[in-house]
């Protein structure tokens, strides 16, 4: 999901401000917020963190970058172990401990000076469907403590659970889930 962000980003970038070049996700500074509505009641909140992705640019033909990145379901951080205790139940996603999420950009579509649509396949409980994430570059530059190529990004979409197999209980709490990402990415040694 999420180092989706970055290709997005770079691809809003003007062209003589980067080459090409792969870069990989800060981890660290990298993270996947979701949220959704409980019974009307609320908005609850969860989040991926910790992940990684790497970013493949191609600065004369921004068509062909590519972004891909995967991470643990389980990584999930729901805030109260019950509630993640239930989200990886047959109830929601029934997840083993292997059990991956990953996006593969399958497209790039500038739409600004620093902003762009991803388009890319989302795999979610073993179903794979297109997502379409609409990012924005924060900052790029130097970064002034690693002293390398660094970049920013955010980028929103909106899923429906009941598409993954993790629609259980909608609509009383939402089959919408929005997604709020914010990667940071440095240029690969």
């Amino acid at each position: 999901m999420k180092s989706v962000l970055f290709a997005a980003a770079l691809a809003a970038a003007p062209i003589s401000a980067l080459a090409a070049d792969s870069y990989v996700l800060d981890a660290s500074h990298s993270q996947i917020v979701f949220e959704y509505n409980h019974l009307g009641y609320s908005t609850t909140y969860g989040m991926f963190s910790g992940f990684e992705g790497e970013i493949s640019w191609d600065r004369d033909d921004v068509s062909k970058s590519s972004v891909n990145v995967s991470f643990p379901v389980r990584s999930m951080l729901t805030g109260w172990e019950a509630r993640f205790t239930h989200f990886m139940t047959a109830d929601f996603f029934d997840a083993a401990d292997d059990e991956m999420v990953s996006f593969a950009s399958t497209g790039i579509e500038v739409t600004g000076d620093t902003t762009a649509l991803i388009t890319g396949d989302l795999t979610l409980n073993g179903v794979t469907k297109p997502v379409v994430l609409d990012a924005k570059l924060n900052q790029e530059g130097d970064h002034p403590m690693a002293n390398k190529p660094w970049a920013g990004f955010d980028a929103t979409a909106t899923v429906l659970r009941s598409d993954f197999n993790v629609g259980a209980f909608a609509p009383y709490v939402s089959d919408e889930v929005k997604l709020m990402i914010s990667v940071e990415a440095m240029k690969a040694e």
